[in-house]
């Protein structure tokens, strides 16, 4: 917890999910290996025994971010593991130290150390890995333009195995929120989605798309506590919002936020990276063209009786992690759940904080590849199938196979 908080200025309950999480998964992963990766007997004609089973691939490349450097970088890393592979994990270049003792601490508990490689660096370097023939897989998080550019690599090599690529990258997530919804939760869900991590999570709230109706007192009442965030040292208990990854990220967000139309932001210590929680305004969702990485929250209205079209404008944006409803109406959330093109949707809480083998989390489009991440088809990607089929009559006087013990060779 505490190299997350110094590395990453997570704060302390957010380095704490961390933890959790990254608990969850080595748990998880660890149980559906031993559930969902023995060998299977298939039925098949009398006499002839049908078997699959699972075999790791070989060496996996796992690239990690840095928003979840513990958390994604175990995540992926354990279950390639567990499926039979070894490893070269590449952290993130921002947050290397906890990765080492992740790494560390796999090997203390014996993980062998020439199963679990680690190897910092930055993009340089992770594209040498990712071209390297000897990678047989890679589980990646991050932008949808690093996921393409890895897809090419492990493409353009006409010599290589066509191996598979596992991405979970980002998205433009909306919450929908209709003139039923409870303000004062849609408020608290709002402020928790768009503003905790500083807003970088690849699940944060990015556009608020409000019924006309009831715009102008849900958003008072958002600016009112959005007010009562506290900005500063992540160590601190007391803070709520700490700075974002680094300059580069710094540097960009308040360079957009300079060009918006600001409804409300808040005042920001001044030394540190620290980017002001900020509500901008949108005339419709069509303006937003690409995801902002941080604190910044859109806010754009619908008309009522324009459910589905509104889903339809999110969709169009061809981004699919998550989406959030806000409603009292139960037809509202069959509406949007058989048209929200997205991997996890949430009705009437918070878009953040997927729970491992509760909410597998991963999304489709331009947001991931699947499968997903902490769900019980996610360890099947990192192996490959093998079917043996076996004739065991005597027909013939050979069909019989014969163990050592009966004089087999």
């Amino acid at each position: 917890m505490a190299i997350c908080v110094q590395e990453a200025f997570k704060t302390i309950p957010d380095a704490l999910g961390e933890v959790r999480e990254a608990v969850d998964f080595c748990r998880y992963y660890a149980q559906q290996a031993r559930d969902g990766l023995q060998p299977i007997e298939l039925p098949g004609p009398t006499g002839e025994r049908n078997v699959l089973r699972f075999d790791g691939r070989g060496v996996w490349a796992t690239i990690a971010p840095w928003n979840f450097p513990l958390a994604i970088f175990l995540g992926q890393t354990v279950a390639a593991l567990v499926a039979g592979n070894s490893v070269v994990a590449k952290p993130a270049p921002q947050t290397p130290r906890i990765a080492a003792r992740a790494v560390e601490l796999a090997h203390e508990a014996g993980v062998p150390k020439d199963a679990l490689i680690l190897l910092p660096g930055g993009p340089e370097v992770g594209a040498a890995l990712t071209a390297d023939r000897r990678v047989m897989g890679v589980a990646f998080t991050g932008s949808t333009a690093t996921a393409r550019k890895i897809a090419r690599t492990l493409l353009e090599d006409d010599s290589r195995p066509i191996v598979p690529l596992i991405a979970e990258t980002g998205g433009i997530n909306a919450m929908i929120v209709d003139s039923t919804a409870l303000p004062e939760q849609v408020v608290a869900d709002v402020v928790t989605s768009a503003f905790r991590s500083a807003g970088q999570r690849c699940s944060a709230l990015r556009v608020l798309l409000l019924q006309e109706e009831i715009a102008g007192t849900t958003i008072e009442m958002l600016k009112g506590a959005m007010d009562t965030l506290r900005l500063g040292d992540p160590a601190d208990p007391a803070t709520d919002v700490g700075p974002v990854i680094d300059q580069t990220a710094y540097d960009k967000l308040m360079a957009y936020r300079g060009r918006t139309d600001v409804v409300k932001t808040l005042d920001a210590p001044a030394e540190g990276l620290f980017v002001p929680p900020t509500l901008v305004h949108l005339d419709r969702i069509e303006d937003l063209t690409q995801e902002w990485f941080g604190p910044i929250l859109h806010v754009a209205t619908w008309p009522a009786g324009k459910l589905a079209e509104t889903i339809a404008a999110v969709n169009a944006k061809g981004y699919g992690l998550t989406m959030g409803l806000h409603s009292r109406i139960a037809r509202a959330a069959e509406e949007t759940e058989a048209l929200a093109q997205v991997g996890n949707l949430y009705v009437n809480r918070s878009m953040i904080g997927a729970v491992v083998g509760s909410q597998p989390f991963g999304g489709e489009g331009l947001s991931g590849t699947g499968p997903k991440a902490g769900g019980p088809h996610y360890l099947h990607r990192f192996v490959v199938e093998r079917a043996v089929s076996i004739d065991t009559t005597s027909a013939g006087g050979n069909a019989t196979l014969l163990s050592l013990d009966e004089g087999g060779i």
